[in-house]
């Protein structure tokens, strides 16, 4: 065995050798493009398979997409009170001065999905409302943010700019197709300060259910079947696109895992291209349903525990909902909707989601013992 490993190691020097030196002939090398010296960066056809190493994918990916990535920046100023205390009168009530102060600096990323302005990003990137938000182009030219749509459902938003000139926009991948261990980039602005940082790795994992949110914004919500990577990503990489090889949008980085290395989340291109529909049909704002319960999920192993069905519990109830008009109560356990059980992978938000806006929602539910049925009418979620 050690003999022909020995062999097999002389071999190969021989062939490095004969190559460097141009020994073998041209008509070789012609037949098996690979055989040819620093072709492992370039891209070769053998038959009618294309062989493209990952640098130079990564290298195209990258050229094809930066000029659509942008930075995203704050504005706000705040009040905060000053205190001072009179140090020759230790009895003295502390005296209190409001003083304004300016908060501003990058905190997030996006990309162009729309030439005429319309860009994408993470809802919790603009969660602000009483701010003022700028764009940053790669061409380094900044536009104040005219509108913001913000996702009641989905941890993403709509930015509108009025650019001077037409934007190069991203194509959106399907999602759906999405293998693991794919080519994965990530572009964005880590930190609000290294713009057009590009990181990459794999497409880790598929359907995960993650809570994401903002450091700068204290945000949080419950994200489902996002899209695991490990290309690097850190805050200020919220709302930048997730590239495939082609340098077409797989997703939009949203969080990553504070408890481990190497662990990133993006909502998928489908979610997306699904908004941006909502946005159009809607005309220009987005249309959510929503039920109008605060719940938690009792598992069947839970349920039989406290002789009770497995369900939604209710713990509160939104004024003005469908929910509330049809009187559902705290302590409410909801069974089923529609026929379909609520479980803790089918749960309320889920299924509601698959309706719209005016549908009519029949609702089993648990009470005094007894299952009863309710109408529920879906309204209309708000930001």
């Amino acid at each position: 065995m050690k003999r022909l490993l020995v062999l097999a190691s002389v071999i190969f020097l021989l062939v490095v050798y004969a190559l460097n030196k141009g020994l073998i002939p041209a008509s070789l090398t012609a037949h098996f493009p690979l055989l040819q010296v620093g072709n492992e960066q370039k891209i070769s056809q053998i038959g009618n398979v294309t062989v493209t190493s990952e640098e130079s994918a990564i290298v195209s990916a990258v050229d094809k997409a930066l000029p659509s990535v942008v930075t995203i920046a704050i504005k706000k100023t705040v009040t905060q009170n000053v205190y001072s205390i009179d140090p020759f009168n230790p009895f003295a009530q502390p005296n209190v001065q409001p003083q304004q102060q300016k908060v501003e600096g990058n905190i997030g990323s996006g990309f162009v999905i729309d030439k005429n302005g319309v860009i994408i990003t993470n809802k919790h990137v603009v969660a602000d409302t009483e701010a003022t938000y700028t764009v940053i182009t790669n061409a380094n030219k900044t536009y104040t943010v005219d509108k913001i749509v913000r996702d009641p459902l989905n941890d993403l938003a709509i930015v509108k700019i009025t650019p001077k000139e037409l934007l190069s926009p991203l194509q959106l991948a399907d999602s759906g197709a999405l293998k693991l261990g794919q080519l994965a980039i990530a572009i964005g602005t880590p930190l609000g300060e290294f713009k057009n940082t590009v990181t990459s790795g794999i497409v880790s994992g598929l359907g995960r259910g993650i809570t994401a949110g903002s450091p700068y914004e204290g945000y949080v919500e419950r994200l489902d079947n996002v899209i695991q990577t490990d290309a690097a990503i850190s805050p200020g990489n919220s709302g930048g696109p997730l590239l495939n090889s082609s340098g077409q949008v797989i997703g939009i980085n949203t969080a990553v895992s504070q408890q481990g290395q190497n662990i990133g989340f993006a909502i998928p291109a489908n979610v997306i291209r699904e908004l941006l529909s909502n946005y159009v049909a809607s005309g220009g704002t987005i249309s959510r349903p929503y039920l109008g319960v605060r719940y938690s999920i009792i598992d069947r192993d839970t349920a039989l525990l406290n002789k009770v069905p497995a369900g939604a519990l209710v713990r509160d109830i939104v004024k003005g909902s469908g929910a509330d008009e049809a009187k559902i109560i705290v302590g409410d356990i909801i069974t089923e909707i529609d026929g379909n059980p609520i479980t803790k992978e089918e749960d309320i938000a889920k299924l509601v989601a698959s309706h719209k806006v005016g549908d009519t929602l029949s609702l089993t539910v648990f009470r005094d013992k007894k299952m009863q049925k309710l109408q529920v009418e879906l309204k209309k979620a708000t930001e």
